[in-house]
């Protein structure tokens, strides 16, 4: 069953089969909604419960969690603002669906994850750990958090058009300096996320032993 509660975001909200497990705040790409990556949670770990909002920018009638500029050029206020509203957003649910608002996990595609890596970095507390895939550096955080419980899995193409593979770099050792346990794995694709991928976070996942208490 989807339950729905008013929240600033359209969103769906599945609760999971297990209620001590996760919740996975699912963050799509560029031109998804809030139904994009439920199939996705359910891959990952198929006992957590999935909280999936819609991003609120469009750009060209597409709906993104930010406005950019350009291609890789990110309009940092709005950006700023976003995060901070989307993090409010986790906390609201957590409440509104009795949810354990420390067990929150996001996993986020392209623009998906370039917000939740925003969250990270701006408002460390709301997330217990991240599955990235195609992220790429939003902003140079004003201070450096503490992240040092939290794993962050980055999953990255050599051939992504769209990311050069040094500015994930750049992510990783950001994350890393501010105490992150960062996983950097690489594939050999472009922009496109493939069941391979899906798989190999899918066993990242089920080892992160600290999130399972």
């Amino acid at each position: 069953m989807i339950e729905q509660a008013n929240l600033g975001f359209a969103h769906r909200f599945v609760p999971g089969a297990d209620p001590a497990a996760p919740i996975l705040l699912l963050l799509h790409g560029t031109g998804g909604d809030e139904d994009d990556l439920l199939g996705l949670g359910k891959l990952l770990l198929p006992d957590a419960g999935l909280l999936s909002p819609r991003g609120k920018v469009l750009e060209n009638g597409a709906p993104r969690f930010f406005r950019r500029l350009a291609a890789g050029v990110f309009d940092e206020a709005d950006l700023i603002a976003r995060t901070a509203e989307l993090a409010k957003f986790v906390r609201d649910a957590a409440a509104a669906y009795e949810l354990d608002a420390a067990r929150v996990i996001a996993v986020g595609f392209s623009n998906g994850a370039n917000i939740a890596a925003a969250m990270l970095l701006l408002h460390p507390d709301v997330l217990r750990a991240a599955v990235l895939f195609r992220a790429m550096v939003p902003l140079e955080p004003p201070t450096m958090p503490d992240l040092s419980a939290v794993p962050v899995y980055l999953s990255a193409g050599r051939f992504d058009t769209m990311i050069p593979p040094a500015n994930t770099e750049l992510l990783a050792a950001m994350l890393g300096k501010a105490g992150a346990d960062v996983t950097l794995a690489w594939t050999p694709q472009g922009h496109n996320l493939t069941p391979d991928e899906v798989d190999a976070a899918r066993r990242w996942l089920s080892h992160q032993e600290a999130l399972a208490g």
